[in-house]
């Protein structure tokens, strides 16, 4: 049983201040892969659903008409920074392509915290509630502390100063402003293929109403899903918590990390450079259609 925790203990002698991207990398890589990426693919469903972001992803098409390039642009370049940090070549490419592809748009500042916040909270309590155990504070301080540093070098003003803090900033503005709107709903039903990866092939057959599930009320409301039955819900709830104890009682840490052998995307089976990624030219503001 021990050995379950030994990455946990590696991570509690670090300081999560100096040391966030390594105890960050292995939360993804080794801790928890399916459910932290899970738990981005929620968060950025949910930074989708703010009417003012939702209606700049539908003007420019890049998430209703290529959708399957844009979740896998996002991704990687996530994934390039989470595995390179900030400073090593790679994550500054990514970095620097993350900012040239927002530069056109008219972004308010409140919405990328907003983006920034949810990529804080929502997958950190997913961990809380279906996590093989709970984050640590080191986890969730390390957490925080990535992102702090990712909204810092794209301009992002006005980061709460905790994780803490974050989260009670983040509650007020998704009530105050996951609103339903028409544009949420129509990516929500063009990215839904992006959940329905993540259930098991034996349960495709309910694809539908597990991924409708696995949204919170406030979401569903926001992209004007139904609320799928009960029996499916509590179902999924009882898996969920159920794999979690299987894993804590007999399962052991990971030995061969994700992404081992690179970053891999259904776009580019032959591969990728970073500053491909992103929409053509044509499709951004102040360039004209070919």
């Amino acid at each position: 049983m021990k050995a379950r925790y030994a990455n946990l203990i590696r991570i509690r002698a670090l300081d999560p201040e100096h040391d966030y991207l390594a105890i960050y990398q292995t939360m993804l890589r080794y801790e928890f892969p399916w459910d932290m990426k899970l738990g981005l693919n929620l968060a950025f469903n949910r930074s989708f659903s703010i009417p003012s972001i939702s209606a700049v992803h539908v003007a420019t098409g890049e998430l209703t008409e290529r959708t399957r390039k844009r979740i896998d642009d996002t991704g990687l370049l996530m994934y390039e920074m989470v595995l390179n940090g900030f400073d090593q070549p790679r994550g500054r490419e990514a970095l620097r392509r993350v900012n040239q592809i927002h530069r056109p748009y008219d972004i308010g500042n409140d919405d990328y915290l907003y983006v920034l916040g949810c990529l804080v909270v929502i997958p950190t309590r997913w961990l809380q509630r279906y996590g093989w155990r709970h984050p640590c504070c080191h986890e969730r301080q390390a957490t925080y502390l990535f992102y702090r540093e990712l909204g810092r070098r794209m301009g992002i003003t006005g980061i709460p100063d905790s994780y803490e803090a974050f989260e009670t900033w983040f509650d007020a503005h998704d009530s105050a402003h996951l609103k339903p709107n028409d544009d949420a709903a129509a990516i929500e039903r063009a990215t839904r293929m992006l959940m329905l990866t993540r259930i098991p092939k034996p349960l495709a057959p309910l694809g539908n109403a597990l991924v409708s599930a696995m949204y919170d009320a406030p979401l569903r409301r926001a992209t004007r899903v139904d609320a799928p039955a009960w029996p499916v819900r509590a179902g999924l709830h009882l898996a969920l918590k159920t794999r979690a104890r299987f894993q804590r009682w007999f399962g052991a840490p990971g030995t061969t990390p994700l992404f081992a052998d690179g970053i891999k995307a259904e776009s580019y089976p032959d591969g990728y450079e970073i500053s491909q990624l992103g929409p053509h030219k044509a499709n951004v503001p102040g360039h004209p259609h070919a």
